[in-house]
């Protein structure tokens, strides 16, 4: 907001152009953001590694003879921290007396990722004991998530050369934009005129769908989300911890 404030007034003194404010509002408003590093790849990777990190703890747990909801409660304190604050509700929802199948769909919800909606099945199975093999399944989880985090990191890493060409492009538009009004004032003077702030209203707009265009191809897939799990009641949800 302030690099926006900052960008409209700025243009707004030094030229006067109405769209010319709108568009460097704009800018400022988005630019950051683009141009800055790729911060939410690296969330979904640090998310899916703690995702792992935890469903093998609960399978170490489990597999030295712990309850489910036993092992739950014995990783709160150690949870990765990504995902400490859905792990400690979802302990905290388990101990009031919900059932796992309301408990397990409001970490699924915290989370908000594939990898949690699956864990979540996990656990909402372990617990009706509709599959004998939780500690095996908890295990495979484990091992998609490390590998979804190492393929995150791939992808990111080719998307990189888009992000530098995206930089190299506003950079070479402004340099040149700030050299025409600080050295050929007189060249933009046309577009003091009613006519030429709808020409830079046409050609600004052309130049965001540009950059819209390029953002996209920079910016990591969204994941589908099959086994979203199906929303719950409102009255077990408030127990204990779910109104966050």
């Amino acid at each position: 907001m302030a690099a926006a404030s900052g960008a409209g007034a700025l243009v707004g003194v030094v030229t006067g152009w109405p769209v010319g404010v709108v568009l460097a509002a704009a800018a400022g408003w988005w630019m950051p953001a683009l141009l800055g590093p790729d911060t939410t790849s690296q969330k979904q990777a640090d998310l899916a590694e703690a995702l792992a990190s935890w469903a093998e703890q609960l399978r170490d747990m489990i597999t030295g003879a712990s309850g489910l909801h036993q092992a739950i409660a014995a990783t709160v304190p150690v949870a990765p921290e990504p995902i400490r604050a859905p792990v400690q509700g979802l302990e905290a929802r388990l101990r009031a007396g919900q059932p796992m199948d309301q408990a397990a769909p409001v970490f699924a919800r915290d989370v908000d990722s594939d990898l949690g909606d699956l864990v979540a099945l996990t656990l909402t199975m372990g617990a009706s004991r509709q599959s004998g093999d939780v500690a095996g399944a908890l295990s495979r989880l484990a091992e998609a998530a490390r590998e979804r985090a190492s393929s995150i990191a791939r992808v990111s890493a080719s998307r990189a050369r888009v992000r530098s060409s995206v930089r190299i492009i506003a950079a070479a538009t402004t340099i040149m934009l700030v050299g025409m009004v600080a050295l050929n004032p007189g060249f933009l003077e046309p577009l003091g005129t009613v006519t030429g702030q709808l020409i830079l209203g046409l050609v600004g707009g052309v130049w965001a769908l540009s950059f819209f265009w390029l953002a996209r191809l920079a910016a990591p897939a969204e994941q589908p989300r099959p086994f979203s799990p199906t929303p719950v009641n409102r009255a077990a949800v408030a127990g204990v911890g779910g109104g966050r």
